[in-house]
């Protein structure tokens, strides 16, 4: 592998995080307190995966249930302590061992016992994305910010405006 290959992406997405994130000095705390996700949770995920993938037949379907969970897990914890929205991505923490399972479910022999705990879990974790993400979009834009009520007099103008159709 060249080295080019990884420092490359490597030197964007640290640049990329200085221009649009960085709030303090830049110290190897900081970068450890953002990015251990990235470090140590979304490549132990990944290899799991690969041990899988590496694998002859079905000898280690069982590493993709781990894979999965790690690598969702490692997902929803980078993008909250990126955005500081733990608030609002916990739900992610739910959805985890369901996609560790579906990638078990979708890997081998596809029981179909598998889709009870599938369903249940995913459909948790949707049901609490949408109520506290909806929930959030109300109380910051109904009353901090007057952004929904201009969209609201836009939408009537135009509704009023647009032409009709004749039948």
């Amino acid at each position: 592998m060249n080295k080019k290959s990884w420092i490359g992406p490597l030197v964007i997405l640290l640049g990329v995080y200085l221009l649009f994130f960085r709030k303090e000095a830049l110290t190897a705390g900081t970068l450890f307190g953002n990015f251990w996700p990235t470090i140590f949770v979304i490549p132990l995920g990944l290899f799991f995966h690969w041990m899988y993938f590496s694998m002859t037949g079905r000898r280690g379907s069982g590493l993709l249930i781990p894979g999965g969970i790690l690598f969702t897990v490692g997902l929803v914890c980078q993008i909250a302590t990126l955005f500081d929205s733990w608030e609002y991505l916990w739900p992610g923490f739910i959805a985890a061992p369901a996609v560790g399972l579906f990638e078990f479910y979708w890997f081998t022999d596809r029981n179909k016992w598998l889709l009870i705990p599938i369903n249940i879990l995913g459909g948790l974790s949707v049901l609490f994305f949408a109520v506290f993400s909806f929930g959030a979009l109300y109380n910051r834009f109904i009353f901090g910010q007057p952004v929904l009520a201009i969209a609201l007099i836009v939408i009537g103008v135009g509704v009023m405006i647009a032409p009709r159709k004749r039948s």
